[in-house]
């Protein structure tokens, strides 16, 4: 089996740096494909309130008969929940079926509302109570993250953004790991769109490997927590793979080259969606 290597949060609890999203995978379909992706050695599943299919993650990882100290579970809490955070999150555990989540995110800042730190304090409390080992933030910007850290009492454990070869955010992700915050990666292939950049297929066939794999061997070389998403069990053992691709400093550079500032998903300084 793979042996994907660990990342050590800020407050000291680990996490696969190589994890399983399941954006947009739907309620009936979720169970088989989380089993299917901890049957190919998957450790870490992402999900969120928002996708409508924790109920399947919690289903198929009550199925799976793997030890649940085993598995690193995230979920976040929607936009709209921002001034009712404890009670989504218990809406989340029970949905889960489990005693404690890994790491809870808030999903997204949502500027508009102004309840972001709020939200966080809330999360705090459900830290300090024992209800998730982390907590954290998703699609935070540098001036989400300083007025967060201004006001809170902890730090958040990661930051969770769109960030791939053609997209990768220099200032969020320095801001973040500035304050000792890991950075995580979604779309982590560009939706498939960075896979046909000829750097990365140029190193693809020099490493032998596919195009996917050596995009996700870069987010491991330079310390990013990745979370790539198929529902192909095939597909999902040659993205985890990738933890064994090792590039070179100048083959991560040339893949850092490629950043276009072009961003596929929303803006988090305008975004305001309730996700409910």
């Amino acid at each position: 089996m793979v042996v994907v290597p660990d990342l050590r949060l800020n407050n000291g609890v680990c996490i696969p740096q190589l994890g399983f999203g399941v954006f947009q995978v739907s309620q009936d379909q979720t169970q088989r494909v989380v089993e299917d992706a901890l049957q190919a050695g998957y450790r870490h599943i992402d999900t969120a309130a928002a996708y409508g299919n924790e109920a399947g993650v919690g289903a198929a990882i009550a199925a799976s008969g793997i030890a649940r100290e085993e598995i690193f579970i995230t979920t976040k809490l929607r936009n709209g929940e921002h001034g009712s955070a404890d009670q989504a999150f218990e809406a989340s555990r029970r949905a889960l079926g489990v005693d404690v989540v890994d790491l809870y995110l808030i999903h997204w800042p949502v500027p508009s509302q102004a309840l972001f730190v709020q939200a966080w304090q809330s999360m705090e409390k459900i830290y300090a109570a024992g209800g998730v080992r982390a907590i954290g933030v998703s699609n935070f910007l540098p001036e989400h993250l300083d007025t967060l850290v201004a006001a809170a009492m902890l730090v958040p454990a990661v930051n969770q953004i769109e960030l791939h070869p053609t997209f990768q955010q220099p200032a969020a992700c320095a801001r973040s790991r500035s304050h000792g915050i890991a950075v995580e990666a979604y779309s982590p292939l560009g939706r498939g769109a960075d896979l046909t950049e000829a750097t990365v297929t140029g190193l693809a066939r020099e490493h032998g490997v596919t195009p996917a794999q050596v995009v996700l061997g870069w987010h491991l070389g330079v310390g990013n927590i990745a979370i790539p998403k198929t529902t192909h069990p095939e597909r999902m053992r040659e993205n985890l793979a990738a933890a064994e691709v090792v590039l070179s400093r100048d083959e991560l550079d040339a893949i850092g080259a490629l950043d276009s500032g072009a961003r596929i998903g929303a803006d988090p300084a305008k975004a305001s969606f309730s996700q409910m």
